[in-house]
């Protein structure tokens, strides 16, 4: 049987021992494939860069990060939450370097409206996120606008969206739904399969719209250029900058990870999970 009580006091030392996680909430206006790419290439360039990454997949549905990744084999933290495994059994180990936690799988559901249970899933995150120094979660809003724990309205929030209009309104609708639900508050943007110029066309025409009708301050995160060499080293089960890393795309995903890396980026090191008032109990 898991030992809780040990497992979850290991999780509160790392918590008060030393800097907060960094922990990003990616919400995307691109396809689950150029998503699941961006957030694998991500964490790969990150771990390369010595940082200790977990993704955590808190998708609903059957496209997130951990389905991409064929990482079904751990506990999840909803399990984690009803004390049914222990922390240490919900992360597994990937190949590219960095580790893969999921929220729910199968049959399990997050019951809405469950005051305690959401308490248990937030806390049993907040221990999650504090084993690590990077922590992306692939996430997406509810109907009500919502995330689907509590403790990610706590994180800094990014936008990933692609040159296509389509694509661009429905990003500028989730900025728009996000502060109509948490109240006005910056995110990062992150515009991938296109070009640097064209991305700064984009990201200056969102910043503008957002600033001018919402009074919403939006930060670029950086771009990343289309480029086969990312689903030919998928096709190979590897991450880019590890197969070809002098793509242009293993460039890009280098410099975002520097950025994303950065202990203070413009901007964004608002929000982050704190051990600061936290309830230790799951």
């Amino acid at each position: 049987m898991a030992n809780f009580h040990v497992d979850q006091a290991e999780g509160l030392r790392r918590m008060l021992a030393g800097p907060r996680p960094r922990v990003f909430t990616f919400l995307s206006a691109t396809s689950a494939e150029e998503k699941g790419a961006m957030l694998v290439n991500l964490g790969a360039s990150l771990a390369q860069a010595g940082s200790n990454v977990l993704l955590f997949d808190a998708s609903t549905g059957s496209q997130g990060i951990a389905s991409r990744l064929d990482a079904v084999r751990s506990a999840t933290l909803l399990q984690v939450a009803r004390q049914e495994r222990a922390l240490d059994e919900a992360v597994q180990a990937m190949p590219q370097g960095f580790g893969v936690a999921t929220m729910a799988r199968g049959t399990q559901r997050v019951v809405p409206g469950d005051a305690d249970q959401a308490r248990r899933l937030s806390n049993a995150f907040k221990l999650l996120a504090a084993g690590g120094d990077i922590l992306l979660a692939d996430a997406e809003l509810d109907a009500e606008g919502g995330l689907p724990i509590d403790a990610l309205a706590d994180s800094e929030i990014v936008v990933q969206v692609s040159a296509g209009a389509a694509s661009i309104k429905d990003a500028y609708a989730i900025i728009k739904r996000i502060n109509a639900r948490f109240g006005r508050r910056p995110c990062g943007v992150l515009v991938t399969g296109t070009s640097d110029a064209e991305a700064r066309v984009v990201f200056d025409n969102m910043a503008r719209a957002a600033n001018r009708y919402l009074a919403v301050k939006l930060y670029s995160m950086g771009s990343v250029p289309p480029d086969d060499h990312v689903k030919r080293a998928a096709r190979l089960g590897r991450a880019v900058i590890d197969a070809f890393p002098l793509a242009g795309a293993s460039v890009a995903f280098r410099t975002l990870a520097g950025r994303f890396a950065l202990s203070d980026v413009p901007g964004m090191g608002l929000h982050g999970i704190s051990a600061n008032g936290a309830n230790p109990r799951i």
